[in-house]
């Protein structure tokens, strides 16, 4: 606005910035995001016992579970992801067009089958997640108490309290979106999505996992758990 009214005179960043804020305006940013996290004006909402402390000393006793957007040519695809904080095995994870809870439940009921085929006790297990409508609705906390399963939340608009989840999104962006994108659209994304989460559970190596992949990381405890022990000492 200062450079039509002047076009002549030099003008310093500094009288341009003061001038936007008083008039209200902004830039438009670089960044590339929209908002997944939706959640109810008037809501009470479980505590955070988490405390951003993102480990498990065993197996199906945190979980962590988030959503992230994927722009394709037909429009917006949603992945959901339900991961355990031991392994950083992706347990559960669904892929679909919508925000509904539909999306982040069947994520749920994908890690509870999992484990259930596997024969896991999950009777000691917490479900963080941030504030999204998805995770604080009525049929998600449900789900979550008929499996005896304590929910848990982070607070609003902080990442850090979700921090897991969020890398592992980050992750899943930068091995699988970016990489071999642009997507079509959801049939896509979703075979992809899958090859990935396979390869990421079974193959690539962890540092959190000492550099073996989740599924190993797991076998390997589940191995030296079950041996017997004599004296104090594992044969």
């Amino acid at each position: 606005m200062l450079r039509r009214l002047y076009p002549n005179e030099p003008i310093a960043r500094c009288t341009v910035e003061r001038r936007i804020r008083a008039l209200g305006l902004a830039g438009v940013s670089n960044a590339r995001s929209t908002t997944t996290t939706r959640q109810p004006k008037t809501a009470s909402y479980p505590g955070d016992l988490v405390k951003r402390d993102f480990t498990a000393d065993t197996p199906d006793t945190r979980w962590v579970a988030d959503i992230t957007y994927v722009p394709t040519w037909s429009g917006f695809v949603y992945a959901a992801f339900v991961m355990d904080l031991f392994s950083r095995m992706i347990v559960g994870w669904r892929v679909d067009t919508t925000l509904r809870t539909d999306l982040a439940l069947d994520a749920l009921e994908h890690a509870l089958w999992e484990r259930k085929r596997k024969n896991r006790n999950i009777d000691q297990l917490i479900h963080h997640s941030d504030k999204g409508s998805q995770y604080v609705s009525i049929a998600y906390t449900e789900r979550l108490r008929e499996a005896g399963i304590e929910a848990l939340v982070g607070s609003t608009g902080d990442s850090y309290d979700n921090a897991a989840a969020e890398a592992l999104n980050k992750l899943y962006k930068k091995e699988v979106v970016w990489r071999e994108g642009p997507w079509a659209g959801r049939d896509a994304l979703e075979f992809a999505t899958l090859e990935w989460v396979h390869w990421y559970n079974h193959i690539r190596p962890h540092s959190r996992c000492g550099d073996l992949a989740p599924a190993q990381f797991e076998e390997h405890y589940y191995t030296e758990t079950s041996r017997p022990v004599v004296a104090g000492v594992p044969l």
